[in-house]
């Protein structure tokens, strides 16, 4: 596992555009749980101040789409089928975290269970996602993540 994460971390952190315009970061756990760090952004809260909710969803599927991938090999892709979200908890100035978990992993398809995380701790978002293992879209790491 260790190349394919080391791929995905280079795929995320030096090359995704959104990572680079969010100002994401992703790690992961000993237990390859992917972890996405977001430093607090004012540009990415609504008009009362708080982080927009979308941000919520996008940091939860990146952590559910990088928990799937990492346990995957390059002769497949992995694609967002569906996600679940609950917004528990307004955050305004803070930095979040989002964390995946694997729930059943599947022949063709992840159950992935993300949690998001404020600069306290708090838990301020909750998802279940399904990602589909697509193997007749390779996904081509060695070429784009070296």
């Amino acid at each position: 596992m260790g190349v394919r994460r080391d791929q995905l971390l280079r795929l995320f952190n030096e090359i995704a555009p959104i990572a680079k315009t969010f100002g994401m970061r992703l790690t992961y756990t000993d237990d390859d749980r992917a972890v996405v760090h977001l430093p607090y952004n004012p540009g990415l809260d609504h008009a009362l101040l708080a982080i927009h909710g979308g941000v919520y969803a996008t940091l939860l599927d990146t952590a559910g789409w990088f928990t799937s991938a990492v346990a995957r090999d390059g002769a497949c892709w992995i694609a967002t089928s569906e996600m679940s979200l609950h917004f528990l908890k307004p955050v305004r100035g803070s930095d979040l975290r989002a964390e995946g978990r694997v729930i059943k992993k599947g022949r063709r398809q992840d159950i992935v269970e993300m949690t998001l995380y404020d600069d306290a701790g708090d838990l301020v978002g909750h998802a279940t996602g399904t990602f589909l293992v697509l193997p007749e879209v390779p996904m081509e790491l060695d070429a784009i993540a070296g």
